[in-house]
């Protein structure tokens, strides 16, 4: 080795090898330690990155007929949830990307079902009384969406999910069960006899930077590791501009977005899925992505073009760049995909709410677990003040005051004046768009309508989650008693990986003729949260941490029976 420091293998020979330390690969090291193995975790960045993009997350988890759902009146089951995901996934290539994907997707909806609550609760995992609705679809029974709420947002949000397993991981480092490589870049699988056998990459320079921040990429030296089993748990290319436009579905989605901000850390580089392919592995469906239409550009930012998404109520106005109010289900909340289709077929790539100060204040979340600081930090009292309070909460009225995207005004023409100054294509008409709003607004006289986003936010309000604390009453946008008026310009925000490395249930890598690749292990983003592609074309949403639990926990438990 040409690095003179001390290799974290000097004087320990690892039963496994896990590349990435991410909220899978953790899982997965959990599950050795569990079974008495030893883990070497190589990670290109520091022990402040611990954790990775889970750290970040708002910590949905997509549970199934739970304790939550019943105490609310919500009727749940494993045949409904599996027909919404199998109407979501779309599943259709069925003899080959999408043969391990199937056998993934009902083995998840059934540990979502009757395992997965209660192994996190276990843990030291609690989640908060009031279930979510996301991805609602809007289309038929058999179709895209879920049927019901099964969004249960962790009490702590990410970092919590992680610290259920990042801590038993740490105290298997304290008995020696578990060492940490960081600074540690892999650049190649080494493959002996058709078997992964170890990795080799380059030694980085030391890096102090905080958790998220772009680090360098000096190499200093290179290493060489071997064990009998390796894990790859590296994430996905949320943050890789260059592969997400060379795997665009242009004919699906239309046009890629000549202007995309980043949801993930720089890190994020899909650097181990073509390594994985150059060393043997299957790399399948990787035009599948998700990624979403309602990201702004973070005031405050950690990592480069960072972005955040808005988690809208049903209530905003969804206009495309042309200022034509958007068609069912293109509504907040609703399709992600079909929205995406919708916003890029007018040959520009954002769109717009337009809403008032009674929406933001109730309908207005933003994803991320430093935008949550009341749920992050586990405080009932902030929460309560910050969510029920006048008011919009802290995090969303700053973005409001400072957001580059956000342009409030008392009238609709100052409005427009200001919605064409951040415009990135055509200069919208404001009697038009008042138009469209008028004639909207003159629907909510009546409790009944034609208009398929009031019947849908209608239907919303039957359900006590979101009639409490997520949906307005329907009232015109226009009335100043609601005012002041606010738009907000939405841009496509990078995310997560849907293909990936091809996996068995044991989430062992196939090879590209549906063998085995004996040695190679993959979860999480990297394995498309399982099969190379668990999710199809749509995700549920809550469905990427368990994705990570589910698919990490089989290959810590796989790779534990080998040794």
């Amino acid at each position: 080795m040409s690095s003179a420091a001390p290799q974290p293998t000097d004087d320990f020979s690892p039963d496994a090898i896990v590349v990435g330390s991410g909220l899978a690969g953790l899982v997965a090291t959990h599950e050795l330690v569990l079974a008495g193995r030893k883990v070497l975790v190589v990670d290109q960045e520091n022990r402040a990155n611990l954790g990775g993009q889970a750290f970040w997350s708002l910590g949905g988890l997509f549970l199934v007929d739970t304790p939550e759902q019943r105490r609310l009146g919500i009727k749940d089951s494993y045949d409904l949830a599996l027909q919404d995901w199998m109407g979501s996934a779309g599943f259709d290539r069925l003899d080959g990307e999408d043969s391990m994907a199937v056998e993934w997707a009902r083995a998840y909806v059934r540990f979502a079902t009757d395992e997965k609550r209660d192994y996190l609760h276990a843990l030291g995992l609690r989640i908060t009384p009031i279930v979510g609705w996301a991805e609602r679809g809007g289309s038929l029974a058999d179709g895209h969406g879920n049927s019901v709420p099964r969004f249960h947002l962790t009490w702590g949000t990410g970092p919590e999910v992680l610290r259920v397993f990042l801590e038993p991981v740490l105290a298997g480092e304290a008995k020696g069960l578990v060492r940490f490589a960081f600074r540690h870049r892999v650049d190649e699988l080494v493959v002996a006899d058709g078997a992964v056998t170890g990795v080799r990459g380059s030694v980085l320079a030391p890096s102090d930077t905080e958790r998220g921040v772009a680090s360098n990429r000096e190499v200093v030296g290179d290493f060489d590791f071997q064990a009998p089993a390796v894990l790859v748990s590296t994430g996905g290319i949320g943050h890789a501009h260059d592969i997400i436009r060379r795997n665009w579905p242009t004919e699906r989605l239309g046009p890629c977005p000549e202007t995309m901000i980043s949801g993930v850390p720089a890190y994020v580089d899909g650097r181990m899925l073509g390594i994985s392919e150059s060393a043997g592995a299957a790399l399948v469906n990787r035009d599948r992505m998700w990624h979403y239409t309602e990201g702004i550009n973070n005031w405050d930012p950690v990592w480069p073009d960072h972005a955040i998404r808005i988690l809208p109520g049903p209530s905003p106005l969804w206009f495309d760049a042309n200022g034509r109010r958007m068609p069912g289900p293109c509504f907040p909340g609703f399709d992600t995909n079909a929205t995406m289709r919708q916003i890029l077929s007018t040959g520009y790539d954002y769109s717009w709410f337009v809403l008032n100060q009674t929406i933001i204040e109730k309908e207005f979340a933003l994803s991320g677990s430093e935008q949550n600081p009341d749920i992050t930090g586990k405080d009932w009292k902030l929460t309560l003040r910050s969510r029920l309070a006048k008011g919009a909460p802290g995090p969303v009225e700053a973005f409001k005051q400072h957001g580059v995207d956000f342009v409030v005004a008392d009238s609709l023409p100052a409005l427009v004046d200001g919605m064409n100054e951040i415009a990135r294509g055509p200069k919208l008409d404001a009697a038009e768009l008042e138009r469209q709003i008028v004639a909207r607004d003159r629907e909510v006289t009546n409790p009944f309508t034609k208009d398929a986003q009031i019947a849908a936010i209608t239907a919303a309000r039957k359900y006590i989650g979101d009639k409490l604390q997520r949906v307005v009453s329907p009232h015109r946008i226009l009335d100043p008693a609601h005012g002041p008026l606010i738009a907000v310009r939405l841009n496509v925000l990078t995310r997560k990986t849907l293909g990936g490395l091809q996996t068995d249930l044991d989430s062992q890598v196939l090879r590209p003729d549906g063998s085995v690749f004996d040695g190679l292990y993959a979860a999480g983003e990297v394995a498309g949260f399982g099969g190379g592609g668990v999710h199809g074309y749509n995700a549920l949403e809550g469905t990427f941490l368990g994705g990570c639990i589910f698919s990490g926990r089989a290959a810590g438990r796989a790779m534990a029976r080998r040794s």
